[in-house]
């Protein structure tokens, strides 16, 4: 139970710095251009359409459905929207940082914070960067496939390259590795659901700009949180074991 209390709490300490750091890089960088995508939104016809905002790890970017309905509710826009942002990162942070330290002792545990580094690195790739290339971010006003097939075709690909990343780093044996490439791979050799048109008021060039900033936030993140992780993690070493050979 001491082992637990003690993952939980680095894990709560590192989601917690990521978290901020994230809510900081989304107001300068993506919530702008999210506002001005919602100008194109409102311009058009009045349906019910999912809000895509980008979420840390992720982490995916989360899709927050609503509808024009005079009675849904939504945070105000100010303080109210940037407190519910801030706090949802954390809750992503936290939930984040737990799963890496989890996945992390398996391997061995972090030495320091250049393997939490490596690890940050690897939650980007397995989290981001590879659904990313199928399902780019997404900005409200713009044209989506079914949400159940993407978020199946999402876990599936951030666990299949998760899987091929372990076994190119832990598994010292070319018919692994090569494995491990097949698993990254396949998910896109299958494809992402797309929506049945790509027709959309947003303008190209905005949309590239949300990617390319929604891409590096979460590189930020993953890299505060790999580094936080590896350093709170040597901070309770004598509680949680002396960490093995890894990485770095």
């Amino acid at each position: 139970m001491s082992i637990f209390r003690n993952v939980v709490f680095a894990a709560a300490l590192a989601g917690l710095c990521a978290g901020i750091v994230m809510t900081v890089l989304q107001t300068a960088f993506t919530v702008p251009l999210i506002l001005q995508a919602e100008t194109f939104e409102a311009a058009g016809s009045g349906h019910s359409h999912e809000a895509h905002g980008e979420a840390a790890g992720g982490a995916e970017d989360a899709a927050a459905a609503h509808s024009h309905d005079e009675d849904a509710w939504a945070p105000a826009d100010g303080f109210e929207r940037a407190a519910y942002t801030a706090l949802a990162n954390i809750v992503t942070g936290i939930g984040f940082a737990l799963l890496l330290l989890v996945a992390s002792e398996f391997a061995g545990g972090l030495a320091n914070w250049r393997q939490g580094l490596f690890w940050g690195l690897a939650g980007f790739a397995a989290f981001t960067l590879a659904p990313g290339l199928g399902l780019p971010p997404e900005l409200p006003a713009m044209p989506a496939a079914d949400l159940l097939s993407r978020q199946v075709w999402w876990i599936a690909t951030v666990a299949l390259t998760a899987a091929g990343l372990a076994l190119i780093a832990f598994r010292a044996s070319p018919l692994m590795a090569l494995i491990g490439v097949a698993l990254i791979v396949a998910p896109h050799v299958v494809g992402a659901p797309q929506p049945v048109s790509h027709e959309t008021p947003v303008p190209a060039d905005l949309h590239h700009r949300f990617v390319v900033a929604v891409t590096l936030t979460n590189l930020v993140f993953w890299l505060v949180l790999g580094t936080m992780a590896g350093l709170v993690r040597t901070r309770f070493a004598a509680r949680l074991g002396a960490p093995r050979a890894g990485l770095a």
